[in-house]
């Protein structure tokens, strides 16, 4: 939610009332990301869906758009404790270049950070993914700015 909100909002309803206006955007049809399993359980989470329907990437500056072209932004994932470190975030990814193509998507981008060396990466800034993973993927920057903005075909 934290894409597609103003901040004010967003904190104003963090929690619970984040939770529910996600379930509201489920039920009324919208596909909002894709889902990873082991054993028939859940363990990972990939929000991916056209750069438009996450008003919060055209306020930033940062992340402003590289040009004109359409194109599908992967914005956030969760990967379970025990599952991390394990290739989960690429297998969303491939998905989700999957799950674009089959919704007549051409062109997916990412916004991962840069893992310091030598240092264990907080769970707070691994939402957005990190660039190794896009790499193993098939992206690649597109953007040179201080933060990258990867981009690769569906």
């Amino acid at each position: 939610m934290w894409w597609k909100l103003p901040r004010a909002q967003f904190a104003s309803q963090k929690g619970d009332g984040n939770r529910r206006a996600f379930r509201r955007i489920v039920k009324a049809g919208t596909v909002p990301g894709i889902l990873a399993y082991a054993d028939g359980q859940p363990i990972g989470w990939c929000a991916v869906e056209p750069r438009a329907a996450y008003p919060a990437l055209a306020r930033s500056r940062v992340l402003a758009p590289l040009d004109d072209r359409p194109v599908w932004s992967v914005t956030c994932f969760y990967v379970a404790r025990g599952h991390r470190r394990k290739g989960v975030t690429v297998q969303l990814l491939r998905a989700a270049l999957k799950h674009v193509r089959r919704c007549g998507g051409r062109l997916v981008e990412g916004y991962p950070v840069v893992p310091k060396p030598y240092h264990t990466a907080s769970t707070a800034f691994a939402w957005t993914g990190f660039v190794p993973a896009f790499e193993a993927a098939g992206f690649s920057d597109c953007a040179g700015r201080s933060r990258p903005i990867m981009r690769r075909r569906a």
